[in-house]
């Protein structure tokens, strides 16, 4: 019952900008929408998978 309890704190504590503000939603990490990796010419390695052959 602690277990769950100590989860339920944590799901609520990481997700406080997506669940009470308006508008909020989690940050997008994904490589291409970066633009400090495109500048450094940093690509994700699925891309290149698919787009190099």
């Amino acid at each position: 019952m602690i277990v769950v309890a100590l989860l339920a704190i944590a799901v609520v504590l990481l997700g406080v900008k997506i669940f009470f503000v308006k508008g909020g939603r989690f940050p997008n990490t994904h490589i291409h929408d970066n633009a400090e990796m495109r500048r450094r010419g940093i690509t994700c390695a699925r891309d290149k998978e698919f787009y190099d052959n």
